[in-house]
């Protein structure tokens, strides 16, 4: 796989901002499409349930435009809902083609959730939350099951959380500040978040990224109340 077809989730060293923007995206339950843009911006773009058809390429006129990307046909692939799928099809529209995954795509390719879809020099992710091929039907009512921690383990990661005690705009705390506050080395602390990344399934992400993610995770699946905080 080429440069080219790494996602834009990993590729790029994300902001908390950016971070923030994705998890809203996945709050809304709905599939949607990460991109950078010519100048490394973050552009996140929601299927929402009404969109049937979503045509990308160069053109100012497209639903995305890449208007940055010389690579990109005017015209250059088109995204289908099929049901509850999202398919791309090409069919000749493009002169350079269409890549999901570094593999170039003709007539129409169904995506599934972390896919790459590639444009010019441009890739965009497909994500779907709670993929359903991935995650068994919960009961009505229910929530995603959370992890079973050690008291040591939910200090952390509650010290983690911190700062978000009175907005959302905030930093997680550091391994010191964690330290400080539960009376553990740096060492430890290392130690209990490299666990909490394996227990929330974070381990993928660069590493600049995983402890933001963490705690909003953590708030967000009820793992760490605003209570707690």
């Amino acid at each position: 796989m080429s440069k080219a077809d790494v996602s834009p989730l990993q590729a790029h060293a994300a902001t908390p901002a950016e971070l923030r923007e994705r998890i809203e995206a996945e709050r809304a339950g709905t599939p949607f499409l990460v991109l950078r843009d010519g100048d490394g911006s973050q552009r996140v773009h929601a299927l929402e349930p009404q969109l049937r058809r979503v045509a990308i390429g160069r053109s100012a006129g497209n639903d995305i435009a890449l208007v940055w990307d010389t690579e990109v046909s005017r015209l250059h692939v088109e995204l289908e809902r099929l049901g509850d799928e999202w398919t791309a099809a090409d069919d000749g529209l493009s002169r350079n083609g269409s890549f999901v995954n570094g593999q170039r795509i003709s007539g129409r390719h169904r995506l599934r959730d972390g896919d790459v879809l590639r444009v010019g020099r441009t890739p965009i992710a497909y994500r779907v939350p709670e993929a359903s091929e991935t995650n068994p039907t919960a009961a009505a009512g229910s929530r995603a099951e959370l992890p079973s921690l050690s008291p040591t383990q939910r200090s952390v990661l509650v010290a983690l959380c911190r700062p978000y005690k009175d907005t959302e705009l905030a930093t997680p705390a550091t391994n010191q500040q964690i330290a400080d506050e539960l009376f553990l080395s740096v060492d430890a602390v290392k130690a209990h978040l490299r666990t909490l990344f394996g227990f929330f399934g974070l381990e993928h992400l660069p590493q600049n990224q995983k402890r933001s993610y963490l705690a909003m995770r953590a708030l967000q699946d009820g793992a760490v109340s605003r209570r707690d905080l």
